[in-house]
């Protein structure tokens, strides 16, 4: 790490978009104070930067590509068209596949999750898509390295597997998807994944728990 940084990430553990910060720090192999706080704060992730805090999780994560530009792998491209296609494809990430990822799994109705499922899956496709176009090839979004796209989606990895275990819905699918459930298996093999993603076993527990609380609550 550069010389008189000092980095803090307001965070908590089950968190996808920490989860993605986190990935970020590990590509660039940064060291930072990892502060854990209450998931109901929805702050998080924040990352402090020699005091200055910075949010929203891909907001951080370009904000770390840029400022520690020669250090470690860059996650945007050099080229302004595809830095500009990679940025849609983070939008497309989290207005097209998170927001019914988390209805199939919330929705107040079974129709309500029916259609959550629905859209998840169409979304899943169009990523397929996404990936064959965006690779050019290589192994993962952003080519031969990984890229700003792979960090968007590779930080929800451990959730979407959550979601295969609970509901028993694959959600990247080797007939339907093949170059998605091959990419999930790359980058899940990445050192930054391996020391980024949460345990999915550990998440599984959470996320029971979680949906025990609840159910007593009502």
């Amino acid at each position: 790490m550069a010389g008189g940084d000092d980095l803090k990430l307001l965070g908590a553990w089950p968190s996808p978009f920490v989860t993605r910060v986190k990935l970020a720090l590990a590509l660039k192999g940064l060291s930072y104070e990892d502060v854990e706080e209450n998931l109901s704060n929805k702050k998080i992730p924040v990352l402090i930067h020699n005091g200055s805090p910075v949010c929203e999780s891909m907001i951080i994560v370009q904000y770390i590509d840029d400022v520690f530009a020669s250090t470690g792998p860059s996650l945007l491209s050099e080229d302004p068209y595809e830095r500009a296609v990679a940025r849609f494809w983070v939008a497309y990430v989290d207005d097209k596949l998170v927001a019914p990822w988390r209805q199939s799994l919330r929705g107040k109705t079974e129709e309500e999750k029916s259609e959550g499922k629905k859209q998840t899956f169409a979304a899943v496709e169009v990523l397929e898509g996404a990936l064959r176009e965006c690779s050019k090839g290589g192994d993962f979004f952003g080519g031969d390295g990984v890229g700003l796209v792979d960090v968007a989606l590779g930080g929800l990895l451990s959730w979407m597997k959550v979601t295969d275990v609970l509901s028993g819905d694959k959600i990247f699918d080797a007939v339907k998807t093949p170059l998605l459930a091959a990419w999930v298996e790359r980058f899940s093999a990445i050192d930054a994944a391996k020391a980024a993603l949460p345990d999915v076993g550990r998440l599984v527990e959470f996320a029971k728990a979680r949906e025990a609380a609840a159910a007593a609550s009502k």
